[in-house]
């Protein structure tokens, strides 16, 4: 769908079980002409009804609710064939169930008490798929978070050249893209296509999915 600017129109879904919190967020994102809230729902099992029948590209979706929790909804959204990229809602920086969520395959997370302005950033970039949400933070929460053995390192992790690996480790750690290109005297362009590469070779969808895959095998 496009808007009256020939922008595409992101479509949302919002979840959460407080009424006035979903009214306040849905002027906000209303008020934005590359934005609509397409459906909301007050707890999961209701959320997943939603989303199927209404497709959006982004889902903010409340982790503690009634009769079915977010963490719950998002594991079943995700089998989907094509699930639309999902960010957590909480009120804890450094939520373990966030940190479960993004393990589960969340696109990362939001503080319900995020500026306004970042909040609408965080939908743009999650919807683009080509940054995410906070990776330093995602890398604090399973610092904080991630106690179990490490796994195997998979196979196509030896795909990767030692420059993609170099990039990978800094990436992992939470740099951005401007970051890691002046570290490594690179321009930005040739940092993001080093970074799809990866994601590409180790079948990963964005850069949170990134930093799940080097904590869970022992690569930070």
């Amino acid at each position: 769908m496009l808007c009256a600017g020939g922008r595409t129109v992101i479509r949302v879904v919002l979840v959460d079980d407080q009424s006035l919190f979903r009214a306040g967020i849905r002027m906000l994102i209303d008020s934005q002409p590359d934005l609509e809230v397409v459906a909301e729902a007050s707890d999961g099992r209701e959320a997943i009804e939603a989303v199927r029948q209404s497709r959006p590209d982004v889902v903010l979706m409340d982790i503690r609710m009634p009769v079915m929790d977010g963490l719950a909804a998002t594991a079943e959204l995700l089998t989907d064939p094509e699930p639309p990229r999902i960010v957590m809602l909480t009120t804890f920086d450094l939520d373990e169930a966030a940190a479960r969520a993004i393990r589960q395959g969340a696109s990362g997370f939001l503080l319900k008490d995020a500026d306004p302005e970042f909040l609408l950033a965080a939908i743009r970039t999650v919807h683009a798929g080509s940054a995410v949400i906070a990776a330093s933070a995602t890398r604090e929460l399973f610092e904080r978070f991630t106690d179990a053995a490490p796994r195997p390192v998979p196979n196509a992790y030896a795909d990767l050249t030692e420059r993609e690996r170099e990039i990978f480790a800094l990436a992992a750690r939470g740099l951005s893209n401007a970051e890691i290109a002046a570290r490594e005297y690179l321009s930005e362009a040739t940092v993001k296509t080093h970074i799809s590469r990866i994601l590409t070779k180790l079948g990963l969808r964005d850069r949170v999915q990134l930093v799940v895959f080097a904590f869970e095998h022992g690569l930070v």
